[in-house]
């Protein structure tokens, strides 16, 4: 197995930011040591900058096809959006009819930066006009009968020639032909940053009135810009000053990024050596990633059409994988690629995808792949060739079931997984001695990971099993039961008929064997009226785990707000399971609403004063729900996944966790040779990229999904100092935070994870 720390990086994020051309810096570099006088001065110096920047401005002229539009200078395209905006909203404000209302246009697709800033500056002026979203077809066009419908009473419109998330680009003559049909004075913009060296621009022979772009998506540094404005457009300065760019943006020049623009425009042009390629050959490029993908990830789906997207663009969703996961596939894999728009990387799903009218599961497993037009064919192989090794690693944690098992290294599974939808868990137990394994609460979202893992591992399920009638989700255990255990007879939450009578606590209890373990059935009533619990038993009779369904959540008491639910019964329930289970049993539910993966009676009587007081007795059955039913109130059902912090009497605050950059740990471990590394990145990151410098001897892997067996295999160790790794830092954090709250008082992570270690 290849490990990324020896491979170079693959960037294919171009629509993000590009790196700057060898070209352009070198001319940026050139204008800083040579050309740095300002342009508004007389002197010779000066006169040679301004040179510069003319040259630069004729140049975009001769791209553009501006004809007698103008071209001013800005810092980026957020700046000509806001240039644009301004200036035809002060003209359109001048001529307002009192009595008539009016709209402001923008494609529903639009860069977040169009209609928040329509909405800023319509606020600000106080315009008043009602904002619209135009809708777009399933290929992404634009609809021109809502525009000719619309556009009449519209000040102004706002369009994309193309998309930054899916590359598709606009008939640009169809969109002058309608809305000039149905109003030639409202005021047009094109948001032009993704078709520069993309798509043919012929401005000037088009009614659009602005066009904003950006040099840092066509490899020229971040910081520089530039706006067309149609001649005869109304113009407003957005920055006012000195009175530089002929009085239309003020502030000195940023001649460095000019001429590595200038550089950049003169590859366009090809009037010297160009890095960028044709239309065709770009094409061939897209399909030679398109065929990788496909045979790396043989379901693979691809969220817009070839036919009216630039070549540089792909847009896909993997079924059973959330974008993040595939980030992280790549990300170990040293390839760059992003969830949706790099913009709003916070967002859990596309907006562009959701107008476009996809189904829910792609636009929240999108992931985009870009490249720019100065793309090597030796780049594009081997991209497809470390695709095709990212993939291969899924086999690494059995996301995938490969044929070559020389590509992969998995281990044998044996304990807890903890399988997550959303804030939904589904938990499997593997006893590798017996090759046999129980899946509780499994969720219908995970139905194929969970197939892929009990073939990967070859293990034989005894049983699906629900711990409660799901009144407000669907189970995944019906489809999985009659796959696997078609004459199997069971109840209606799929305990098998076929059990054993045991004593647990003096009470008799059905059981059902795995392997040397025992699963023990517990009637626990409350949430519904039909909840159980699960007690997974060693042979000497220790609880391991107990599986409680939702009778406990993280921080919270179990809802008991459906018809066939009662706190009466969960109040009793709690006390039982309390006295055969003791306070240090690991609680397993199936919500986890703020990623803390796992509890016990011990955590809860740390944030939770009504459980406390309950287990012992000290409350009376009437306040329990009382105070129950007042939490019910403020928690909302899992179609939307959201709980009010006020509904958990722990609050929702965070432990602070110690951190470490990787030079103060490597110091630390220089100090303390008893510290224990944990790398909690699944099994294909960390077999594709596990260097952490001097420390990887001392690294030992936890995957997430396996954390809460880990916590179970080291109460004995919570002392201890165990610092957490993973690749951003971000998931190090929220397992650090989780361990701390579980009595893991020396936990640490790393911060920036392997993305900012030195190594």
């Amino acid at each position: 197995m290849h490990h990324t720390s020896q491979l170079s990086q693959i960037y294919l994020d171009a629509n993000a930011t590009t790196p700057v051309l060898p070209q352009a810096a070198k001319a940026a570099l050139g204008a800083m040591e040579e050309l740095f006088g300002n342009p508004s001065s007389s002197h010779i110096t000066g006169l040679k900058a301004k040179s510069l920047m003319e040259q630069t401005r004729l140049r975009a002229k001769q791209i553009l096809g501006s004809g007698l539009g103008k071209i001013i200078f800005t810092s980026g395209a957020t700046e000509g959006i806001q240039t644009a905006i301004l200036s035809a909203l002060i003209k359109a404000k001048a001529s307002l009819d009192p009595n008539k209302q009016y709209s402001l246009l923008y494609g529903a697709t639009e860069h977040k930066a169009v209609p928040n800033s329509l909405a800023h500056w319509n606020q600000l002026l106080e315009i008043g006009a009602e904002l619209k979203a135009i809708p777009v077809d399933d290929k992404g066009a634009l609809d021109l009968d809502f525009i000719a419908r619309e556009v009449p009473n519209a000040l102004m419109i706002c369009t994309m020639a193309v998309n930054n998330e899916t590359g598709v680009y606009q008939d640009l003559k169809a969109l002058d032909t309608c809305i000039r049909e149905h109003n030639p004075e409202v005021f047009w913009m094109v948001d032009c940053v993704q078709a520069l060296g993309k798509r043919p621009l012929a401005l000037a022979q088009t009614s659009i009135d602005y066009a904003p772009f950006s040099g840092h998506k066509l490899y020229a540094p971040k910081g520089i810009g530039f706006v067309y404005i149609r001649d005869g457009a109304p113009f407003t300065p957005f920055i006012a000053g000195g009175g530089q760019e002929g009085g239309l943006r003020s502030g000195t020049e940023n001649l460095p990024g000019m001429a590595a623009l200038n550089q950049v425009f003169a590859m366009l042009l090809a009037e010297q050596d160009s890095a960028f390629h044709s239309p065709s050959t770009l094409a061939d490029y897209r399909e030679q990633l398109a065929q990788a993908l496909k045979r790396a990830f043989p379901t693979l789906v691809f969220n817009h059409s070839f036919d009216n997207s630039v070549p540089t663009t792909l847009n896909f969703a993997v079924p059973g994988f959330s974008s993040k996961e595939i980030m992280d596939l790549f990300d170990a894999a040293n390839i760059r690629v992003s969830s949706g728009s790099a913009c709003s990387s916070k967002v859990t799903r596309s907006f562009v995808l959701d107008a476009m009218g996809l189904p829910a599961w792609q636009s929240e497993s999108a992931i985009r792949l870009s490249f720019g037009p100065a793309m090597t064919q030796s780049e594009v192989e081997q991209a497809c060739e470390r695709i095709q090794s990212a993939a291969n690693a899924l086999g690494n944690s059995c996301l995938t079931l490969s044929t070559d098992d020389a590509t992969t290294d998995k281990k044998p599974l044996n304990g807890l997984v903890q399988l997550k939808s959303g804030s939904s868990c589904s938990w499997i137990y593997a006893d590798q001695e017996s090759k046999q394994a129980v899946v509780i609460d499994p969720l219908p979202e995970l139905d194929q990971r969970i197939d892929t893992l009990l073939q990967c591992q070859q293990l034989e399920p005894i049983a699906f099993i629900d711990t409660h009638g799901h009144a407000d989700h669907v189970s995944g255990r019906v489809a999985l039961a009659a796959r696997y255990l078609p004459q199997q007879t069971s109840d209606h939450l799929g305990w098998p008929e076929d059990h054993q009578i045991i004593e647990i606590g003096a009470r008799p209890a059905q059981a059902i064997s795995l392997g040397q373990l025992s699963l023990v059935k517990l009637a626990t009533p409350g949430h519904t009226n039909d909840s159980i619990s699960l007690l997974l038993c060693s042979p000497l009779g220790e609880v391991l785990y107990t599986f409680c369904g939702d009778l406990i959540l993280m921080g919270s008491l179990g809802r008991t707000n459906f018809d066939s639910s009662c706190a009466k019964q969960m109040y009793n329930s709690l006390k039982l399971l309390h006295s055969l289970i003791g306070e240090d049993t690991l609680l397993c539910p199936s919500h986890d609403y703020n990623n803390e993966f796992t509890t016990s009676f011990a955590a809860e009587f740390r944030v939770n004063p009504l459980l406390n007081e309950t287990i012992n007795g000290t409350i009376s059955l009437a306040q329990f729900e009382q105070q129950k039913a007042r939490l019910d109130t403020h928690l909302k059902d899992e179609a939307g996944s959201e709980i009010i912090c006020g509904a958990y009497t722990g609050g929702c605050s965070k432990a602070k966790v110690k951190e470490y950059d990787s030079k103060t740990l490597q110091l630390q471990v220089g100090q303390s040779p008893e510290l224990k590394l944990l790398d909690i990145r699944e099994p294909h990151e960390y077999a594709l990229q596990h260097e952490l410098g001097s420390l990887s001897e001392q690294t030992i892997n936890v995957p997430m999904t396996r954390l809460v067996q880990f916590v179970q295999e080291h109460k004995q160790e919570s002392d201890a100092e165990w610092v957490l790794v993973c690749r951003s830092g971000s998931r190090s954090l929220v397992a650090a935070q989780a361990l701390h709250r579980l009595g893991f008082d020396k936990i640490a992570h790393l911060k920036g994870g392997y993305a900012l270690s030195d190594s």
